[in-house]
């Protein structure tokens, strides 16, 4: 049913509120018009935002080669259509994640000096730390079994 590439059509055209990507939507039996469809969707997805790494291969779908590839599109597409909130994308948005949003923040030089002086505890510390029980490089562990 996805074949044909009507159903796909018709989806990425409910994602746009005017203007639909695809002005023609048509069912035929000819294998080079199913194909067509196809990639007038694949086109209109990349216009859509998917990336080109997202989309599949028009064989993927209409010669059943690579199915998980597909169905990556449709996340990828859904994703996309959940985080761009526009009001179009009519379905539950639990199916899909939300993409990474930019979450900028502007600093002033005074906290950028202030944050040099403190050090992060990523960096650790040196508390409590010695070489004690460390052998040299290369020796093996001594396992000695006193009964």
């Amino acid at each position: 049913w996805l074949k044909n590439g009507c159903v796909l059509s018709e989806l990425i055209n409910s994602l746009y509120p005017t203007n639909k990507p695809i002005k023609s939507i048509k069912t035929s039996t000819m294998v080079f018009k199913q194909m067509e469809q196809i990639s007038m969707f694949l086109k209109a997805a990349e216009n859509y935002g998917v990336t080109k790494t997202d989309i599949f291969q028009t064989v993927d779908l209409f010669e059943g080669k690579d199915m998980a590839a597909v169905q990556r599109t449709l996340m990828a597409l859904g994703n996309l259509a959940v985080t761009k909130s526009d009001g179009c994308y009519k379905g539950d948005p639990n199916w899909f994640h939300r993409k990474a949003q930019e979450n900028r923040r502007d600093f002033s030089e005074e906290q950028l000096t202030e944050g040099k002086n403190v050090i992060g505890l990523q960096m650790g510390t040196n508390r409590g730390a010695s070489q004690a029980g460390m052998t040299g490089y290369g020796r093996p562990r001594q396992i000695i079994n006193n009964p």
